[in-house]
């Protein structure tokens, strides 16, 4: 039988229990972010999946690096693949349900891509399985999970398990983690452009300089429009 969920201030101690064992996982963060940066700032392409809250936060991943986390930079290609619903009910209709990620995986995955699989669980079965399909075609499968060790952790190449037995807080610091990611990623990503090693230098004055020439310059001045 499942334990209670806490709510109220036992959430927040239980957050707080979980978050203070959660900076044991900061090296962890930091090297993935590192990670991303080298991969993706040379043309590799990352892939993000999970189940219900999950899928959120997969779309939440591939949202700061299309977009941005914090610092100005060019879009990184990233793919969520628990958002693309066209793809996600043809697979259904017709394969198992275990090929709703894995398929996708086979689809747009190559060799050197990152692959970012995120479970509370860490025992879905359609994510083990695009874990096993990521691993088998060349892609590095990082994954976020509960606590471990669990099946997802052990299939991928290297995992972040989050010490609660409750979704929830399992849920609140895999976000932490995700911006742990982001954050490490937009510093190895500055460290790069000022080195000139993947050409992201002055990308972010020469977007300024577009916007600003074709009006699309935010004006934030008095009296402005922003």
């Amino acid at each position: 039988m499942r334990p209670e969920t806490p709510s109220g201030k036992a959430h927040l101690e239980e957050l707080l229990a979980a978050i203070a064992m959660f900076g044991l996982a900061l090296e962890t963060a930091e090297s993935w972010g590192g990670l991303l940066a080298q991969r993706l700032s040379t043309g590799a392409r990352l892939l993000a999946a999970g189940n219900g809250g999950s899928a959120a936060q997969a779309q939440h991943l591939t949202a700061e690096l299309v977009g941005r986390y914090r610092n100005e930079r060019r879009p990184l290609s990233a793919i969520c693949l628990s958002a693309e619903t066209s793809s996600l009910t043809a697979i259904i209709n017709d394969y198992p349900a275990d090929e709703l990620f894995a398929r996708q995986v086979e689809a747009h995955g190559r060799a050197g891509d990152v692959l970012v699989l995120m479970s509370t669980s860490g025992r879905s079965p359609n994510v083990l399985a695009a874990a096993e399909r990521g691993r088998r075609y060349g892609l590095t499968v990082l994954a976020f999970t509960g606590p471990g060790p669990n099946p997802l952790a052990a299939a991928a190449d290297e995992a972040l398990c989050v010490s609660s037995q409750f979704t929830a807080t399992v849920q609140e610091l895999h976000l932490v983690g995700l911006h742990l990611v982001c954050a490490s990623l937009d510093r190895e990503l500055a460290r790069l452009a000022c080195s000139g090693a993947d050409g992201l230098e002055g990308t972010a004055p020469r977007m300024l300089q577009q916007q600003a020439a074709h009006g699309h310059m935010a004006d934030t001045s008095p009296g402005g429009h922003a």
